[in-house]
């Protein structure tokens, strides 16, 4: 009798175990394309600027935002692309989108943007930059949307509360979300955000823009605030 109920005492145990394994495991798993129950899982990820364009420059190496952009922009979308996303890059290379570097370019590259964004109809746009500042104290990643854009502002405050976290380990003290006017906001009906990874006026942000670790943990905290997003799991 008493055999028989250790053999009991050990089954329940044992069971016991494995479901609070699986539990944590399920915790432990990054959420993917099923877990939203959506159709259109296509998703714009924007390399700001190229060619000609190079955007800011960092003030100590005097590396090129549009460097940064695109080599951010492949990790954002290599982790959203594992998480089962459908990814479209408006930009791959070092070169820009309108084609000869004539009067207007900057106009035509923006324009070519728009006509990509609008053949793949995505559920979201993620375009990358870099900022800067006059005082070359401020630090830290900042999020832009488009006033009208109610879904754009949610995204843009679930990505922000992301990149205050990641800043957050470096002491840097939190930023906000704010309305954009830029033309990359307003070329779908879908929400679209412009993700400003960090100032290259500042000496210790460029340290940082400027590591895989740190390009990285970036890309990370993006896709997890569009994850965050889309389960409507928002701060």
């Amino acid at each position: 009798m008493k055999k028989s109920f250790f053999a009991f005492s050990m089954a329940v145990l044992v069971g016991f175990i494995a479901a609070v394994t699986l539990c944590v495991q399920a915790l432990n798993t990054p959420q993917t394309v099923g877990a939203f129950g959506e159709e259109n899982m296509r998703i714009v990820v924007d390399a700001g600027h190229g060619g000609a364009d190079g955007g800011v420059s960092g003030k100590t190496t005097g590396v090129k935002e549009s460097d940064l952009n695109l080599a951010i922009a492949y990790r954002v979308s290599d982790v959203l692309t594992d998480m089962g996303f459908e990814i479209t890059m408006t930009r791959k290379t070092e070169a820009g989108l309108y084609g000869t570097a004539t009067k207007g370019f900057k106009k035509r590259d923006m324009q070519r943007r728009k006509e990509i964004i609008e053949s793949v109809d995505p559920m979201l746009v993620l375009s990358i930059h870099q900022n800067r500042y006059p005082a070359r104290s401020v630090r830290g990643g900042q999020v832009f949307y488009a006033r009208e854009s109610e879904r754009g502002k949610a995204l843009a405050l679930s990505v922000q509360a992301e990149l205050n976290e990641l800043y957050g380990k470096e002491k840097v003290k939190e930023r906000k979300a704010t309305v954009g006017d830029y033309f990359i906001l307003n070329c779908a009906d879908c929400p679209s955000v412009i993700v400003e990874c960090g100032f290259l006026s500042n000496p210790l942000d460029e340290k940082l823009l400027t590591t895989e670790i740190w390009q990285k943990k970036l890309a990370e905290s993006i896709a997890t605030g569009v994850v965050n997003y889309l389960s409507g799991a928002v701060a």
